[in-house]
């Protein structure tokens, strides 16, 4: 039987890298395998937020980590509000051997439309 995703932190060498609001978007346009998590609250999820993501709090990533892609090479983009909780969540999810973790940072910095509502 395997260790809970969240369990093995420290198996992996995976390193989250930097990405800017452009190369998201182009990233998205190009890889449609390309996940993007808002590591958010719901309310701050409904105030705004980028078209295409998927919202995953980061209080609750290791309880819904079944919705995860399995593949751990799946591209996953990850951005909160102003950075501190992306840069946590993006570790987290490298050190469950996600290969391809990018750190946008906050939605602040998002020059580009966003969705209101759910």
């Amino acid at each position: 039987m395997s260790a809970p995703l969240f369990d093995i932190f420290n198996r992996s060498g995976s390193a989250v890298k930097p990405i800017k609001p452009d190369e998201v978007k182009n990233r998205l346009a190009q890889n449609k395998k390309t996940v993007l998590l808002d590591v958010r609250s719901p309310e701050e999820y409904r105030d705004g937020h980028i078209p295409g993501s998927q919202l995953l709090p980061l209080h609750e990533l290791a309880l819904r980590a079944k919705e995860l892609p399995a593949d751990k090479s799946t591209p996953l983009i990850v951005y909160c509000l102003s950075g501190a909780r992306s840069r946590a969540a993006a570790t987290q999810l490298a050190r469950a051997g996600y290969s391809e973790v990018y750190d946008m940072g906050g939605i602040m910095n998002w020059p580009y439309e966003i969705t209101r509502g759910r």
